[in-house]
C-alpha cells in the first residue's frame, strides 16, 4: 500500500488566479445586466478596477450605467489616475459617484480635476458631502485633518446594548466603517472606543461603560503625519480618531490611510536620500524633474571639485607610486557604506523627539565603535588579500607589497570610523537647526566622506612610505 502512494505522481500547486482577465471576459461576454452584476458580486472591488483599466472606452461606457454610482464610487477608490476615467461621463454621473465615495477618496478624486470641471462637480454635489470635502480640503496636506474620512460610528457613552446597537443600525446605512464604533460624552467630546464584537456579544440592557476603552488612541487634526507615523503603526488598530481642538471627534484614520501615509512617507524618504526635494512620478515634464534634483546636484558638484583638487594636491605620490590609485575606490566605497549605514539609523533614532543629549553621546559613541570594529577587521582582509595580491600578479618584494596593503588596511579602518561619526553627527546637526536630515544628509555625507577617504588614504602612503619607511624616495 505504501509503494502505490510513493508512485502516485506529485500533483504540481495551481497557479495564481487571474482575476483581471476573468473579468474582461465576463464585461465582452453577452450576459444580461443582471446576470453581469450577480458575477461581479464574486469580484473585490480592485481587481475590477484593474480589469476596468484594461478595456476601452466604448466598453466602459457600456458598464456604468450597469455598475450603477455606489458600484463605481468603490471601484474609482482603487483607480490612481481617475481624472482619464472622469472624462467618459456625464458631470451629474460624476456628482453621483463622489457623493457615495468616502470623503478622502472624494477630495482625491476632485483634485484630479481640472479647475473648471471641479467647479462643475462641487456645485452638484450634496451639502453634506460638499461640507466634509471642504472640511478635509482646509488641512495643509501634511497635517492628519487631511487624510482622514468622515466615515465612522459614534454612540453615547450613557447608552445600554440596546440602544447602542439601534444607533449603529441606523448610522451604518450612510457611514460602513462599523468594526470600532467611537463614544462621546453629554457634551459630545471624544470619550473611548468600543469595539463591535463586544457590543454583539454583551446583553441588551447592558451599560456600555465596561465594554469600552476610554485610553483608546487618537490624534488631532492638526498634528503633522511624519510626526504621528510611529504612533500610528505601533497601535496597529482598524482605524484611529481624529479629533478637533475641543476635542471632539471629527473623522477617522482607517487602516488602508495609515498604510498608505507610511509608504509615501518611505518614499518620500527615499527621494530625500538621494538628494531630492520629492518623489518624481512618470507624469513630470523634464523642468519639474530638473527643479527637484539640480539643487544639491550643483552643492554636490562644488564638493567633488573639493575632492578632485584635494587628489591633485597628491599628484607626486601618485606619480611616483601609480599602483596606489588602484585601490582608491575601495576605500571611497567602503566609507560611504559605512556613512550611510550610520546616517540611517541615525534618522530612525532621530524620530523619537524625547531624545536626551546623553542618548544623542551615546548613539555618537557607539557608531564610532562599530565603525572601528568593522574597520579593523575589513582592514585586517585587505592587508592580507591585498598584500598578496600585489605581491604575486606584480612581481615586487614581499615588504613593497604588505607595506601598501598597509596603508590600504589602515586607511580603510581610519575612514571607517571617520565615517560612522560623520553619518552620525551631520544628521543631527540638520536636526538642531531644524533642517530634514534625510534630504540634507544622504548626498552630503557621501561625498565628505570620499573627502576624508581621500585625505587619510594618500596621507598615509606619504607618511608611511616616503617618510617612515623610506621605500619610495
Amino acid at each position: 500500500m505504501e509503494k502505490d502512494i510513493l508512485k502516485e505522481p506529485m500533483t504540481e500547486p495551481e497557479k495564481d488566479p487571474n482575476y483581471a482577465e476573468e473579468l474582461i471576459e465576463l464585461f465582452r461576454g453577452q450576459l444580461s445586466e443582471e446576470e453581469l452584476l450577480e458575477r461581479l458580486n464574486d469580484y473585490h472591488e480592485n481587481d475590477i478596477a484593474d480589469a476596468f483599466t484594461r478595456v476601452t472606452s466604448e466598453e466602459r461606457k457600456k458598464l456604468y450605467p450597469i455598475l450603477g454610482p455606489e458600484r463605481m464610487s468603490e471601484i474609482f477608490s482603487y483607480i490612481e489616475d481617475v481624472d482619464e476615467y472622469i472624462k467618459e461621463l456625464d458631470v451629474r454621473h460624476v456628482a453621483k459617484i463622489i457623493e457615495n465615495m468616502d470623503s478622502d477618496d472624494a477630495v482625491d478624486v476632485l483634485e484630479e480635476m481640472d479647475e473648471p470641471t471641479q467647479e462643475i462637480v462641487t456645485k452638484l454635489l450634496d451639502e453634506e458631502t460638499s461640507a466634509d470635502i471642504q472640511l478635509i480640503q482646509s488641512y495643509e496636506e501634511d497635517e492628519i485633518g487631511s487624510l482622514m474620512t468622515t466615515n465612522f460610528i459614534v454612540i453615547h457613552k450613557n447608552m445600554t446594548v440596546k440602544q447602542a446597537m439601534r444607533s449603529l443600525v441606523s448610522q451604518a446605512e450612510k457611514n460602513d466603517n462599523i468594526s470600532t464604533l467611537y463614544v462621546v460624552d453629554e457634551e459630545e467630546r471624544y470619550y473611548g472606543a468600543l469595539d463591535l464584537k463586544d457590543l454583539i456579544t454583551a446583553r441588551d440592557y447592558t451599560e456600555l461603560e465596561p465594554l469600552m476603552s476610554t485610553s483608546y488612541p487618537y490624534v488631532n487634526d492638526h498634528d503633522l503625519i511624519a510626526d504621528c507615523i510611529d504612533r500610528l503603526v505601533d497601535y496597529a488598530e482598524d482605524s484611529i480618531p481624529v479629533l478637533n481642538v475641543d476635542h471632539e471627534i471629527i473623522g477617522i484614520l482607517t487602516s488602508q490611510d495609515i498604510v498608505e501615509v507610511v509608504d509615501e512617507e518611505l518614499s518620500e524618504d527615499y527621494a530625500k536620500l538621494a538628494g531630492m526635494i520629492s518623489e518624481s512620478d512618470l507624469k513630470e515634464t523634464l523642468p519639474e524633474s530638473m527643479k527637484k534634483r539640480i539643487p544639491w546636484l550643483v552643492i554636490l558638484l562644488c564638493l567633488g571639485i573639493a575632492v578632485s583638487t584635494v587628489i591633485s594636491m597628491f599628484e607626486g605620490v601618485i606619480s611616483r607610486v601609480a599602483l596606489v590609485v588602484s585601490f582608491q575606490s575601495l576605500i571611497l566605497d567602503m566609507a560611504g557604506n559605512g556613512g550611510t549605514q550610520s546616517l540611517a539609523v541615525t534618522i530612525r533614532v532621530l524620530m523619537d523627539e524625547n531624545l536626551t543629549p546623553g542618548q544623542k553621546v551615546g548613539l555618537v559613541w557607539k557608531e564610532i565603535r562599530i565603525g572601528f570594529c568593522n574597520g579593523l577587521l575589513l582592514g585586517l582582509m585587505t592587508f592580507a588579500f591585498v598584500g598578496l595580491y600585489i605581491g604575486l600578479a606584480k612581481e615586487v618584494t614581499w615588504s613593497y607589497a604588505f607595506s601598501i596593503s598597509g596603508c590600504v588596511g589602515i586607511s580603510l579602518l581610519v575612514a571607517m570610523m571617520i565615517s560612522a561619526f560623520v553619518g552620525t553627527v551631520v544628521p543631527m546637526f540638520f536636526h538642531k537647526i531644524k533642517v530634514d536630515p534625510a534630504v540634507a544628509s544622504g548626498p552630503l555625507i557621501t561625498t565628505v566622506n570620499d573627502l576624508v577617504a581621500v585625505v587619510t588614504y594618500y596621507g598615509l602612503v606619504w607618511i608611511l612610505l616616503f617618510q617612515v619607511m623610506h621605500i619610495v624616495s
